[in-house]
């Protein structure tokens, strides 16, 4: 994962076991997500759904990676680019040990290696947006978007404080009015495939 670079990142579940089972499970997760991610990764949009999560990144420049984790000062900028990647793997790790603990289980939780999707057009940051934060609608766990509690759809719409980049996505739409349109408007065409997996 490049600095710099956005990307959409996902992952499920090894088979058929929920990886989020109850509210505090979500909560867990997001806050490890803040422990290990947020250093490494500016936050646009995810979504936790009880199988599977999605969230659209912006790996951090290599400077501020750097300032973050000085170890990594003495090491070449192949040992950097390294390091977003090394964080996700920690986070899935740190997750699945708690988990595995909370439910006396053992083994992976996760699928082995989590995709990372590098977003290059202007145009799929703007959908994936709206196919993140409606993911709970299209696999039907929920009804409408204010009803599903494990996404930044509300986060970005409220003026609560956050660590998700809400001004900028709300800049990136126009306004809030435009944003809560666009997401009208994709979930109106029936989620249209641009290639998100």
């Amino acid at each position: 994962m490049l600095p710099g670079m956005y990307y959409h990142v996902y992952n499920h579940a090894n088979g058929d076991e929920d990886i989020f089972r109850e509210p505090e499970n979500y909560r867990w997760f997001l806050k490890q997500y803040n422990t290990y991610i947020t250093p490494v990764a500016e936050t646009y949009a995810y979504c936790l759904l009880p199988n599977h999560f999605h969230f659209l990144v912006r790996i951090k420049n290599a400077d501020t990676l750097l300032k973050t984790f000085p170890k990594f000062e003495t090491l070449e900028k192949l040992e950097t680019s390294l390091l977003p990647s090394k964080q996700f793997s920690s986070l899935f790790s740190s997750y699945t040990q708690g988990f595995n603990k909370r439910y006396n289980r053992k083994g992976s939780l996760f699928l082995k290696n989590f995709k990372r999707k590098p977003i290059m057009s202007d145009d799929y940051f703007s959908v994936l947006v709206a196919y993140i934060h409606l993911n709970p609608v299209h696999h039907k766990f929920a009804s409408n978007l204010d009803d599903w509690h494990w996404s930044s759809y509300k986060t970005v719409l409220s003026e609560g404080t956050t660590e998700l980049e809400r001004v900028i996505v709300l800049n990136w739409f126009g306004n809030a009015e435009r944003f809560v349109l666009f997401h009208e408007q994709y979930r109106a065409s029936k989620f249209p495939e641009i290639g998100i997996y």
